[in-house]
């Protein structure tokens, strides 16, 4: 078994619980790990034997148009949909960060790290 990061995808989105980071938004930094089996396309260098990150990514900027109230929720919905999409996923992990977090303290981020075991996602 092989992971596979997609690390710092960067999304402009209008998630949070207060209406003017629905009004205005903020900045988002996506990380994603996924298990797969990686050993056929590792010997033959064949694209269809492993998971497309770009179709990945596709995924995931579409969960991020969606807005939502919670990180947690984001989290979710991207497990899932990445788990629906990619037959070849064993596990998936996405850390999701908001930036400049409205939160009345000075800070660089906010995160939520979720797998698919902690959301009983499973094959």
């Amino acid at each position: 078994m092989a992971q596979i990061n997609i690390n710092g995808m960067k999304f402009y989105a209008y998630h949070g619980c207060f209406d003017e980071e629905k009004i205005v938004g903020t900045h988002f930094v996506v990380n994603c790990s996924l298990d797969v089996d990686c050993k056929q396309a590792a010997f033959t260098d064949d694209l269809s034997q492993t998971v497309n990150y770009q179709e990945v990514y596709k995924v995931i900027a579409d969960q991020m148009k969606q807005s939502s109230d919670l990180l947690e929720h984001i989290a979710y919905r991207i497990i899932k949909a990445i788990m629906d999409t990619f037959a070849e996923v064993e596990n998936v992990a996405v850390e999701i960060c908001k930036l400049n977090p409205p939160l009345g303290g000075q800070m660089d981020s906010v995160s939520v790290k979720m797998t698919n075991a902690d959301v009983e996602i499973g094959r």
